[in-house]
């Protein structure tokens, strides 16, 4: 097999990966990625596990159970009366497969107008060239296009799986991960959640929208403890009134499996054993890198505990040449965060000066309520000793959310006591996922509250309870 020589070589064709590669086009390089999605049949489906069971599609299922929500809740409070409401599953996931295939045919179109060389299947390491990797890497393709290559720089964006729960191995028919999430036939009567991360509280509030019982299990005491307390009690206020069960503090035990369903034997918190009996159960307790079948060790690359690529904050691995960037190294395991480190390895290796921001990457939940923060929360600054002002405004007072008749939650703003720079900005409530946007920006910028309190922001619109938090930083809100 005759050898084809690149530049760089980017593994896997994820977020991460396909950005990597196409900036890494850009630049001037010759470029391979490799990526082994498959589709339906059996074609290549790059984007990974955002594109193909994961960030798409479940927002092609909210989107849908939302309207269907609406609907049958909602509609009538503005004069539309429907009759024989039902929802027809087979033709939402229809839809929500080709929302997929949309992406993964962009993905390969960008890579094709970047003369991004794409190979289909696995990539492998094989050996070094030269000593300590100085002539570059051998990798090995292996699938739909058996190939060897060579690469001078090479980039794993392999990205990530499940973390499965010990005795309780996914079997995508009961008990599920997010992939068998997106693709149940029918809407269960019952469905359990263990963990109330993102991917749970998304996929649960996809399920109860469509008539389904859900009820949550949490090992942590506290609800989404990575979020602002404020907000996070909100959000949780929220839950419960649209009918989601969520018990807190919950230790679980037995899980069996069986032909009716899933049992799951647990402790509550006050100690009560308890059994929740469910049709279906989603494990959401976390995700782990995804390095198996790499083989890091032909060429001596390091892993960590968990199995992620140990790189340094350039995204360099211990190997000259070889980085990793996205989920399967540290830091968050967000789409968006892959991409930037993406951008900035392709950078890297042209001799610019890539950044990433850490402290400025945005987090949503794409629930109902939205929730979306970027920078500290309440409970770090004081664990910090920061000294801190803070504002918030309800949108319960905006006109903008009286009108589309969502007025759940608020915009919170954290800033230095002394500067007024932002620290953080938390939103729960109407489209918090787009409102942030200026949050980031601003916080890129080392803005002051006293900085967006002065920006004129359009009326009416839900921006203008970012203004009005702002204002409220300086005990100023005007509509409040």
């Amino acid at each position: 097999m005759s050898t084809k020589n690149f530049d760089v070589i980017v593994i896997g064709g994820g977020p991460g990966g396909y950005i990597a590669a196409i900036r890494a086009a850009q630049l001037g390089f010759n470029v391979a990625c490799i990526d082994e999605w498959k589709n339906d049949k059996g074609g290549p489906a790059p984007g990974g596990t955002c594109t193909n069971v994961g960030c798409i599609p479940s927002k092609a299922l909210l989107q849908s159970s939302e309207h269907y929500e609406h609907a049958g809740k909602h509609f009538a409070a503005h004069g539309i009366g429907l009759s024989n409401l039902s929802i027809d599953v087979t033709k939402m996931l229809g839809r929500k497969n080709t929302v997929i295939k949309q992406n993964n045919e962009g993905i390969l179109y960008l890579l094709k107008k970047n003369d991004v060389a794409f190979f289909h299947g696995r990539g492998a390491f094989v050996k070094a060239v030269g000593e300590g990797g100085q002539g570059g890497y051998e990798v090995q393709v292996s699938g739909s296009s058996e190939a060897l290559l060579t690469g001078k720089n090479v980039i794993v964006a392999t990205g990530s799986n499940a973390r499965t729960l010990a005795g309780a191995p996914f079997d995508e028919g009961n008990i599920l991960s997010n992939d068998g999430a997106l693709r149940l036939p029918a809407v269960p009567k019952t469905l359990g959640l263990i963990g109330s991360g993102v991917i749970g509280l998304e996929m649960g509030s996809v399920w109860r929208r469509l008539g389904a019982q859900v009820t949550v299990l949490e090992a942590l005491p506290t609800f989404l403890g990575a979020v602002d307390e404020q907000i996070a009690k909100e959000a949780h206020k929220a839950f419960t009134r649209q009918g989601l069960k969520i018990e807190l503090g919950v230790k679980v035990g037995d899980i069996t499996n069986g032909a009716d369903g899933v049992s799951v034997a647990y402790t509550t918190a006050k100690g009560e054993a308890k059994t929740l009996a469910v049709e279906k159960l989603i494990v959401s307790i976390g995700r782990v890198p995804n390095t198996t079948g790499l083989n890091a060790e032909a060429v001596g690359l390091a892993l960590d505990e968990r199995g992620a690529i140990v790189v340094d904050d350039e995204c360099r691995s211990n190997l000259p040449g070889i980085w990793a960037v996205g989920d399967v190294v540290r830091g968050p395991m967000l789409a968006h965060k892959a991409e930037e480190e993406g951008v900035a390895v392709a950078e890297r290796i042209a001799g610019q000066h890539g950044h990433v921001n850490f402290n400025t990457i945005p987090w949503v939940i794409y629930t109902s309520p939205e929730i979306a923060w970027v920078g500290q929360t309440e409970q770090q600054l004081k664990a910090a000793g920061r000294e801190y002002k803070a504002g918030s405004f309800p949108f319960l007072a905006n006109g903008r959310a009286r009108a589309l008749g969502d007025t759940t939650g608020m915009v919170k703003m954290l800033a230095d006591a002394k500067t007024d720079e932002i620290l953080g900005v938390h939103i729960v409530g109407p489209m918090a996922s787009e409102l942030i946007a200026e949050a980031v920006v601003a916080m890129e910028f080392k803005a002051s509250s006293e900085d967006l309190a002065r920006i004129c922001h359009a009326h009416p619109s839900l921006s203008e309870a970012t203004k009005e938090a702002a204002l409220a930083v300086d005990k100023r809100t005007l509509n409040f």
